[in-house]
């Protein structure tokens, strides 16, 4: 994974460098709030008042870890150090999550991949809900050998851990990127767009389409989160963005949350607080990728850990189809009423569009690539998704297309 231009030094062999720069909030994109911590600055995907509202432990970690958050700066630099202190995720039983991954971005290409050691690992313990938390040190992402010439720096936290930053080192003055003139897009979604199995921070299919329709990317994709949330979506209203995107179905299945007399009003209602902050821009719903488990068969999605000795961890469906008539959520059930809500909503809001998500990930391509533990994408899957998602979307003709290309 780490790129022959990036290290983690020990004490003995780290590179004495000449600048340190404060990390605040100029330096950061992708963070809709900065925590002051012990150690440094923790950024975090919600804000505070929306943290605040409902102290749900998987929310916490998923808006906690910071997918989408990167440090942008120029500089000359030619070593960049970055202490942080992350927070890892293991589940008892279970194969050991792969650390995290760092991506350097020079002049908008990727130059470099790095994890760090030490930090806490948060053990979860999946047939009893209990957490056990284990403290562990800070640790040190090292980049080297860039080209001396000044250069825009981008660099992408792992989407999958918590990342406290604690010091940032360089051999040459770092001063803060201007914002330039790039759209933003603010996309909320699932686990899906959170990252799931993606290369690295940059390599998430929202990153990659991002990337590809040449727009700034806020993430809010979250974990086992997408849930309709009033919080959520105030938070969104509250955040400036040219396009915005939302894409629901698993979560509501996985999470057996509520039925389909809850559900329609609850998307009508996340919809409306959109647009108060957001009354024109272009605003896509998308339903859930394919999930066969969940196509037909309501939730809950529980572990299933029959090949766990084999090393793979994978789900499945715990509902009864038969469930469906009494207002159970399918993917199934949940494309059919978003596609009739923006239909409905369009005759009055001509900026509102629908996008069914299995034109992003569908029959033909599970039997290609199929999901590894039956939910989650893979690396080789986030990049079908982002290079479809940037066509459709930011293609000629695509709701997101430049209004000259429309």
């Amino acid at each position: 994974m780490n790129d022959p231009h990036a290290s983690v030094p020990g004490p003995a062999d780290r590179t004495t460098t000449t600048v340190t720069t404060p990390l605040t909030a100029d330096l950061l994109r992708g963070a809709l709030d900065l925590e002051r911590t012990e150690h440094g600055v923790l950024p975090h995907r919600l804000p505070a008042w929306a943290r605040a509202q409902y102290a749900d432990g998987q929310l916490a970690m998923a808006q906690g870890q910071p997918s989408g958050v990167r440090l942008v700066f120029r500089s000359t630099a030619t070593t960049i150090e970055l202490d942080t202190l992350r927070t890892k995720m293991a589940y008892v039983g279970a194969p050991p999550r792969p650390d995290g991954v760092y991506d350097l971005l020079v002049d908008g290409r990727l130059a470099g991949q790095a994890s760090v050691t030490g930090g806490n690992v948060r053990e979860v313990d999946m047939t009893t809900g209990a957490v056990d938390t284990r403290p562990g040190p800070i640790g040190t992402v090292r980049f080297e050998g860039l080209p001396a010439r000044p250069k825009d720096v981008e660099i992408w936290l792992p989407y999958n851990e918590i990342t406290e930053l604690v010091s940032l080192r360089t051999d040459a003055p770092v001063e803060s990127a201007p914002q330039g003139s790039r759209r933003v897009w603010l996309h909320h979604g699932s686990s899906v767009s959170h990252g799931s199995d993606a290369a690295g921070p940059s390599r998430t299919w929202p990153a990659l389409a991002a990337s590809l329709g040449g727009v700034d990317l806020i993430n809010m994709g979250f974990g086992g989160s997408a849930l309709l949330d009033p919080f959520t979506a105030r938070a969104m209203r509250d955040t400036p963005a040219d396009l915005v995107s939302v894409k629901f179905g698993i979560n509501l299945v996985n999470t057996d949350l509520m039925r389909l007399r809850a559900f329609t009003p609850a998307v009508h209602g996340f919809l409306d607080t959109l647009r108060e902050g957001h009354p024109t821009a272009p605003l896509l719903v998308v339903s859930s990728v394919l999930c066969p488990i969940h196509e037909d068969t309501p939730g809950p999605s529980v572990p299933d850990f029959s090949n766990l000795s084999a090393g793979k961890l994978q789900f499945r469906a715990a509902g009864d189809p038969a469930e469906r008539a009494a207002g159970k959520l399918t993917l199934g059930v949940i494309r059919d009423e978003l596609s009739r809500i923006v239909k409905q909503r369009a005759a009055e809001d001509p900026h509102l569009y629908y996008l069914d998500g299995r034109e992003l990930y569908g029959e033909a391509d599970f039997t290609e690539l199929p999901l590894p533990d039956q939910l989650h994408p893979d690396a080789a899957t986030h990049r079908r998704i982002g290079d479809r998602f940037a066509a459709l979307a930011f293609g000629e003709g695509g709701p997101f297309a430049p209004a000259c290309a429309r």
